[in-house]
């Protein structure tokens, strides 16, 4: 049986994981990543996106990123995400609302409309969305 990793999502304000994991994927900025045990080190920024890995007994688990960092060690990968959401905490229906208003604010025509932080504000959320109903999980 191959070894775990230790997987570690950090946020400025909490620990959303500390668990040894068989595998981790995450969302590069140049692509998505997958890292297993001896790994090669490296550093890579992160883009919005779901966090996926598989527990010690092989569960799959979710996690909402939303930018920041990532270190992948031979027997760690440490994510310094600006913020973090583990499947469960997720709410569907904050997150719909959230994309509704990014788009409306988008299909405006007001000049004081922050374009960009209306399009990063509807990428998190439809996010957030598709990890919900991508894991089969009720809402």
């Amino acid at each position: 049986m191959a070894e775990n990793i230790q997987l570690e999502i950090v946020t400025p304000e909490k620990y959303v994981v500390s668990e040894s994991s068989q595998i981790v994927m995450a969302p590069g900025t140049l692509g998505e990543f997958g890292v297993l045990s001896g790994h090669t080190p490296f550093l890579t920024s992160l883009q919005v996106g779901k966090v996926r890995y598989r527990d010690e007994k092989g569960d799959e688990h979710f996690v909402f990123v939303s930018g920041g960092f990532a270190e992948a060690l031979p027997d760690k990968v440490t994510i310094l995400a600006e913020s973090a959401e583990r499947l469960e905490n997720i709410d569907y229906e904050r997150a719909k609302a959230a994309y509704e208003r990014a788009q409306q604010r988008l299909a405006g025509d007001k000049e004081d409309v922050d374009f960009a932080r209306a399009r990063a504000a509807m990428q998190r959320a439809l996010t957030r969305m598709n990890i919900v109903q991508g894991s089969g999980s009720t809402h």
